[in-house]
């Protein structure tokens, strides 16, 4: 290897400018485009948040207007909550593709559209002799729910993607974090809204005014949407993506520094620089998860994801039985006075649900993701859970026969809390950091539905299982059932425990992310440049070793800039990207 004169241009290979620009961003400091990205990125999940919470708050009033009776039958109410999350299964395998296949920018915004059309939908679906509208009310849910599906593996993929090595578990949980204020907000307006409407609901047509309520909480869904839509333009390509999988050395420069400036430039008309990395293909996907090494890890990741979402649905206690347990149950009173309670209890109660355990379980999750690890806070999580299903289950009668529907409420509170300082937030971001750039929002997409199948099985077994019959109170239904002769119910709760504490397993296969880059989480050898060889071999220290983001031409070059820093390496340990 020649000795390098100060001053004389260096000349980089492919490889070497890679690993610079991983190292750029893997050791960049925080700064307010960090904060750009889990806004942008945060932004969709209050939305996912608000529409999936909304319609549990509006499935009251659309009953009292459309439903025989004034309460909604089993049919209608399954088909109500459960056509969004299957929704979401398919838009979380498909997106997720897509995202690896034309890049997470391109398909960055089609999710919300989707949502931002499927939520108008709702708010001007009406009945007629043609069309049932709780048939047009689930197929706009169903369409909405891929959108909302959609935003997983993207959002997840482009926080951990854009985000340093120290700071990245903080950065996607921030982000998904967004959830607990999506359904806290859900709440508010539908108070809002309720009081708004008081004085017609008491003193005049009570049809017309619950029907305008309902469809203005679900239509306020469209304004974060539309605010998230707009924001998602303005970020770039994320880096990875462009050098791993476009194989673009020269854009993914570009790209790398907006975390540095919030800048960046789009490269035309030019002859594209090509990086010498592995191509995604069906039959590269196959080798890759034929390893046993990796296919543990995607188990992993979606057993995890399904055991939570299963038990926890499974558990089958709507809101409204604790909502009855801490005094805000629907009224039995039939009269306009009891409509108003009714709704307006609904409304305050799961504001002070969300408060009560949701919220402070995703910024626990936040304060101790990068402190402790991801693989402790799941393992406790899921022990926690485990623990209090298996409480609820062996305890069931004696809190049934004395009455002590409070302790319900309280585990029920308990339960948000170690959910979302646990499982729920950590098998979002696992998934996001543990597989190679070119599958990762592809198996983050499969891990993700996985534990939409288990939401969805659940929500329905439990139905059958209640054996509700149409044309019943649903909600009523519930309430008598958990507190009265269902005697499957404490055997029901003590198997979802076991499946609860099967997470635990499964985490076991899963490895702790904190402080590792994502390409070493990859579980992927990659090639050394000769450059480094020769390096340690000849121990020879580097001059004017650019940083990411100097200037390049179309053939590798890197020449020296105005008031560009000259490092000198000590040891070829130190080079930039080294660990790479």
């Amino acid at each position: 290897m020649s000795h390098l004169k100060l001053g004389e241009p260096y000349f980089l290979s492919n490889a070497e400018r890679r690993h610079a620009n991983l190292a750029a961003i893997d050791n960049a400091a925080f700064s307010r485009y960090h904060v750009k990205t889990v806004l942008i990125a945060g932004a969709g999940f209050f939305t996912d948040a608000y529409d999936i919470f909304t319609i549990n708050l509006c499935a009251l009033m659309i009953g009292l207007i459309y439903s025989a009776g004034g309460t909604l039958t089993t049919g209608q109410t399954l088909g109500l909550k459960v056509a969004t999350p299957v929704g979401s299964l398919f838009g979380m395998l498909i997106f997720g593709w897509l995202a690896d296949v034309v890049g997470r920018k391109k398909m960055y915004g089609i999710e919300l559209i989707f949502m931002l059309v499927a939520t108008f939908g709702q708010t001007v679906a009406g009945q007629s002799r043609g069309a049932n509208i709780f048939g047009v009310l689930v197929v706009w849910r169903f369409i909405m729910g891929i959108g909302i599906g959609g935003d997983y593996p993207l959002s997840s993929v482009i926080t951990s993607e854009l985000a340093a090595t120290r700071f990245r578990g903080r950065m996607m949980s921030a982000v998904f974090a967004m959830q607990g204020f999506g359904n806290l907000v859900a709440g508010l307006v539908a108070l809002i809204v309720t009081v708004s409407f008081k004085r017609h609901i008491l003193h005049a047509e009570t049809d017309d005014s619950v029907d305008h309520m309902w469809r203005i909480v679900i239509g306020m869904g469209m304004i974060p949407a539309a605010v998230a839509l707009y924001y998602r333009m303005s970020i770039p390509e994320t880096p990875r993506f462009t050098m791993d999988v476009e194989r673009d050395i020269d854009q993914a420069e570009r790209d790398a520094e907006f975390v540095k400036d919030g800048k960046f430039e789009r490269l035309e008309d030019r002859k594209i620089n090509r990086l010498d990395v592995k191509k995604a293909s069906r039959r590269d996907f196959v080798a890759y998860f034929s390893r046993k090494d990796n296919l543990k890890v995607l188990f992993g990741c979606a057993w995890s994801w399904f055991a939570l979402d299963f038990a926890f649905y499974g558990l089958g206690l709507n809101p409204a039985i604790i909502l009855t347990a801490i005094g805000f149950g629907a009224s039995s009173n039939h009269s306009n006075q009891g409509i108003y309670n009714s709704i307006f209890n609904m409304a305050v109660g799961n504001i002070i649900l969300s408060l009560a355990g949701l919220i402070p379980g995703y910024w626990l999750s936040f304060l101790f993701i990068d402190r402790i690890g991801r693989k402790p806070i799941q393992l406790m999580g899921f022990g926690f859970l485990g623990v209090i299903f298996l409480i609820m289950g062996f305890g069931y009668n004696s809190i049934v026969a004395s009455n002590h529907h409070i302790a319900f409420a309280f585990l029920y509170a308990l339960a948000n809390l170690f959910q979302n300082f646990g499982p729920n937030t950590t098998t979002f971001i696992i998934p996001g950091e543990v597989f190679p750039t070119r599958y990762r929002a592809t198996a983050h997409g499969i891990s993700a539905a996985s534990g939409k199948l288990g939401a969805v099985l659940a929500q329905v077994m439990f139905t059958l299982l209640l054996g509700q019959a149409d044309g019943e109170d649903v909600e009523n239904k519930q309430v008598k059932t958990m507190y009265s002769a269902f005697p499957s119910a404490h055997s029901s709760l003590v198997i979802l425990g076991f499946i609860m504490l099967t997470g635990i397993g499964s985490t076991m296969l899963l490895p702790e992310t904190k402080g590792r880059t994502l390409e070493d989480l990859a579980n992927e050898q990659e090639e050394t440049d000769v450059y480094l060889e020769e390096a340690s071999r000849s121990r020879q220290p580097a001059l004017n070793h650019p940083k990411a983001g100097s200037a390049f031409d179309a053939e590798g070059h890197c020449f020296a800039r105005p008031n560009t820093l000259s490092v000198h390496f000590a040891s070829p340990d130190s080079i930039p990207g080294r660990d790479y």
